[in-house]
C-alpha cells in the first residue's frame, strides 16, 4: 500500500485539477482517511502537508501546460484550480524562482546557440575578451553573492522568535513560572524597536514540537530562536538561555544563570540587554529603562499575578468557569498583597472582560468596572502598553473611534511589535474610521509579527480591508491566499459570496453561500445576501428561522438583523410575526443611539431608516437616512447595499433617496481614488 500511496494521492489531486475547492477535506475523503491520519501519513513520506502536496503538483502541471499548451498564465492557472492568476503567479514564483511569464523565455534562451566552433576559436579578439571575463567571475561571483546574501536577509537579521520555555522539573503545576520568565523577556525585546519580534500566539505551535531549530526558524521568518529552561528549587533559580542563528552550527550565545528567586527581574532584564547586543540592535535611553522596570517591588504578589495569567489563559482556550474564578482569587490576592501592581489591575479588566462582554454589552456597569481597574493601572504606570492595548478596545466599543485610535498608538509606540494592537487598530481604521490607507498599513505590520493558525484570519481581514475600497482582484488574491494556508472553505464561500455581492452579483454571491449552507448547516450566512436578489423568499425565511432559533438558543434576542428577519418573515406572509421583529429592531437601535453608541458605519441609523422606509413612514425614514449620510466615506458594500436594499422600494425612486444614494457614491470613490494613488506610489498595484 505505501508504494501506492503517493501516486495514488497524485491521481486524485490531477483528477480534480480545475477544481479550486478541491482542498485537504475532499482528498481524504477521497482515500477514505481522517484529515489527521492523511496528514500524518503524508508527512512522514515527504515532510509536506497536504495543502503543500496539492499546490506541488498543481504548480508542476502549470510549469507542463505552460511549455506545452498556447495560453496564458491566467488562462492555465484557473486550469491548475488557482482562482486568482495573482495568487497564482505569487506561488509559482516562490516555486521555481521565476514567474509563469519567464517561462517559455527560459525555456527559450537555456537552448545552445548553433555557433561554428573555428568562429569561436579563430577570432583571437572574442578569445582574449572570454579569458578576461573568466578571470573577472572569481572576483565578482563572491562578491554578487555576497550582496544577494546580504540584502535578501536584511529583513530577517534583527528578528527574532522566543520559544516556550521549558520547567525543568516534575511538577506540572509549575509550568507558570517558566511561561512567566518567557513572557517577560518576549515583551522586553518586543519594546526594542529596531528588533522584529513574532508574538506569542506564533509560537505556542512549538510547546511540544520536536522540530529543528532550522526548521523553526525557516518556518517563523526569523534569524534568531531563543529557547530557555528553568528550575525553582525552594528560592532558587537556574535559568538556561540559548541563542540560535539560524543557518549556522552551535549557539550564538548561551548561558546559566543562578540566582535568588527574589531577583528575577534582575535576571529577565540582564537576559533582554544580552539579547539586544547579539542582535547588534540599536537600543535608546528608553527602551532601556523600559527592560529595567520592576512590575511589583512585591515578589509574592508577582508570583499570585503568574498564577492568575495561567488560570486565564487556560480558561480562555477551555472556557472552565474554575479557571476563571481561579484566574480572578489570584489577580484580587495579588492586588491585595501590592495595591500598586499595575499589570495585576489590567490583568483582573481583562478577565471580566473575557467573562462578560457578549452578555453585558449594554450595561455601563460593565463598562466602568474595566474602566475603573485599567485607569487604575494606568495611574501606577503610565508606560503600560497593554493597559492602553484594552483601553482602546473599550472606547472602540463605546464608539469613540478617535479616543480608540489614540490609545492604540500609545500601546504601539511603546511596544512596536505589539501584533494585536496593529491588528485592532487596521479593525478600527477600516470598520469604523474607514481610512483604509492606514488599515492596510497596520495589517501588512501585523502580518510581519504572526505566524501559526491566526495567520488565516488576518490575511482574510486584509483581503477585506481592499474589498471595501473596491478592489476585489487583490481581495480574492488575499482570501486565495488564506484558504491556501488553512483550507477552510466555509470561510472562503463565505467571503467569495460578499466580494460578489460587492460587486452586485447577487445570485452568484446567492449561490456560493447555498454552497457553505451545504457545507455546515448551522453556518450563520447574513440573511443581506438573501433578501436582496428577487425570487428567492423561501430560502430568506428558511435562514431567518436558522439565526432566531439560535440567538434563541443563546439567550440573546438583541441581534442585529431583527429587520431582516421581520422583511423574510413578512415576504412568506407572516406579517404579524414579522411586525415583532420589525418593532424590536428599532428598539434596540433608539437604545445604541441613546447610549451614543454610534456603532460602527452608523448601523443604527441605517437600519432605522431602512425598517421606517418598509413599514411606510417616510418622514422618519429620510430623517435617519440624512443621519447616516453624514460619514466622510462609505465601504463598497454599503454602496451596494442601498442601490438595491428591498427595504427601501417604497422610495427607491424618489429624486430625494436617488441623491442620497449619489452622495453615497461619490465619497466611496473618492476614497477609491485616494487608495489607488497610495497603491500606485508604494508599487502594489
Amino acid at each position: 500500500m505505501n508504494k501506492e500511496f503517493i501516486p495514488g494521492l497524485t491521481k486524485l489531486v490531477e483528477a480534480n485539477l480545475a477544481n479550486e475547492l478541491f482542498g485537504i477535506e475532499e482528498l481524504a475523503r477521497e482515500m477514505g482517511m481522517s484529515h489527521s491520519n492523511l496528514h500524518r501519513k503524508l508527512k512522514s513520506t515527504t515532510n509536506q502537508t497536504i495543502s503543500q502536496f496539492i499546490r506541488e503538483i498543481r504548480l508542476k502541471k502549470a510549469k507542463e501546460l505552460l511549455l506545452s499548451e498556447d495560453l496564458t498564465a491566467a488562462e492555465i492557472s484557473y486550469r491548475v484550480g488557482f482562482g486568482s492568476p495573482t495568487y497564482f503567479n505569487k506561488c509559482f514564483h516562490e516555486y521555481f524562482g521565476y514567474a509563469p511569464g519567464e517561462m517559455r523565455n527560459r525555456e527559450s534562451d537555456q537552448k545552445p546557440l548553433e555557433v561554428p566552433v573555428d568562429t569561436r576559436i579563430k577570432n583571437p579578439i572574442r578569445r582574449k575578451m572570454w579569458i578576461v571575463l573568466i578571470i573577472l567571475s572569481f572576483f565578482l561571483i563572491p562578491l554578487s553573492y555576497f550582496l544577494i546574501h546580504r540584502f535578501s536577509n536584511s529583513n530577517t537579521e534583527k528578528s527574532i522568535a522566543v520559544l516556550p520555555f521549558k520547567y525543568l522539573s516534575d511538577e506540572p503545576g509549575k509550568q507558570y513560572l517558566a511561561d512567566g520568565m518567557m513572557d517577560a523577556i518576549l515583551t522586553n525585546l518586543s519594546h526594542i524597536k529596531d528588533i522584529r519580534v513574532l508574538s506569542r500566539t506564533s509560537v505556542e505551535q512549538y510547546r511540544k514540537s520536536d522540530k529543528s531549530a532550522k526548521v523553526i526558524g525557516k518556518e517563523l521568518g526569523v534569524a534568531y530562536l531563543l529557547e530557555g529552561s528553568l528550575q525553582k528549587e525552594g528560592d532558587k533559580i537556574r535559568l538556561i538561555m540559548q541563542l540560535i542563528k539560524i543557518g549556522e552550527e552551535g549557539h550564538a550565545w548561551a548561558n546559566i544563570y543562578d540566582r535568588s528567586w527574589k531577583d528575577i527581574f534582575s535576571v529577565q532584564s540582564e537576559v533582554s540587554e544580552t539579547i539586544v547586543g547579539e542582535l547588534q540592535a540599536a537600543f535608546t535611553p528608553e527602551e532601556k529603562k523600559s527592560i529595567r522596570k520592576i512590575p511589583t517591588t512585591n515578589i509574592t504578589a508577582y508570583d499570585l499575578y503568574l498564577k492568575a495569567k495561567a488560570n486565564l489563559e487556560d480558561y480562555e482556550k477551555t472556557r472552565k468557569e474554575i479557571s476563571y474564578q481561579t484566574a480572578v482569587t489570584f489577580y484580587k490576592a495579588a492586588l491585595a498583597t501590592d495595591s500598586t501592581f499595575a499589570k495585576a489591575y489590567t490583568g483582573l479588566a481583562i478577565a471580566y472582560s473575557d467573562k462578560y462582554y457578549n452578555s453585558t454589552f449594554f450595561k455601563e456597569n460593565f463598562l466602568d468596572t474595566c474602566f475603573f481597574l485599567v485607569n487604575k493601572a494606568l495611574a501606577f504606570d503610565n508606560k503600560l502598553d497593554e493597559a492602553y492595548y484594552f483601553l482602546a478596545g473599550l472606547y472602540f466599543n463605546k464608539g469613540e473611534f478617535e479616543k480608540a485610535l489614540g490609545n492604540y498608538d500609545k500601546a504601539i509606540e511603546i511596544n512596536p511589535n505589539y501584533y494585536m494592537a496593529y491588528y485592532v487598530k487596521g479593525m478600527l481604521l477600516s470598520f469604523a474610521i474607514h481610512d483604509f490607507v492606514q488599515a492596510i498599513e497596520n495589517f501588512n505590520k501585523a502580518l510581519t509579527l504572526i505566524r501559526g493558525d491566526e495567520r488565516p484570519s488576518l490575511i482574510r481581514r486584509l483581503g477585506y480591508a481592499y474589498l471595501d475600497c473596491g478592489f476585489f482582484e487583490k481581495a480574492k488574491y488575499y482570501y486565495q491566499q488564506a484558504f491556501a494556508l488553512d483550507s477552510n472553505k466555509l470561510e472562503y464561500l463565505n467571503y467569495l459570496s460578499w466580494l460578489e455581492f460587492c460587486n452586485e452579483n447577487f445570485e452568484e454571491a446567492f449561490r456560493l453561500t447555498n454552497q457553505a449552507d451545504g457545507i455546515d448547516s448551522t453556518n450563520q450566512a447574513d440573511l443581506i445576501v438573501y433578501s436582496v436578489p428577487s425570487g428567492h423568499n423561501k430560502e430568506a425565511y428558511k435562514q431567518a428561522k436558522k439565526i432566531v432559533a439560535y440567538y434563541k438558543k443563546t439567550g440573546d434576542l438583541n441581534f442585529y438583523q431583527n429587520h431582516r428577519v421581520g422583511y423574510a418573515f413578512w415576504q412568506i406572509g407572516n406579517t404579524k410575526e414579522a411586525e415583532i421583529y420589525l418593532k424590536k429592531q428599532i428598539k434596540i437601535d433608539k437604545e445604541t443611539i441613546k447610549l451614543n453608541r454610534r456603532l460602527p458605519n452608523n448601523w443604527a441609523y441605517y437600519d432605522l431608516a431602512a425598517t421606517y422606509a418598509f413599514l411606510g413612514d417616510k418622514v422618519k425614514a429620510y430623517h435617519y437616512l440624512n443621519e447616516w449620510n453624514t460619514l466622510k466615506s462609505y465601504p463598497i458594500w454599503f454602496v451596494s447595499l442601498v442601490k438595491h436594499d428591498p427595504l427601501f422600494e417604497s422610495i427607491r425612486n424618489e429624486d430625494q433617496f436617488q441623491k442620497v444614494i449619489q452622495n453615497v457614491e461619490a465619497k466611496y470613490q473618492t476614497e477609491h481614488e485616494r487608495v489607488r494613488k497610495w497603491l500606485e506610489e508604494q508599487k502594489m498595484l
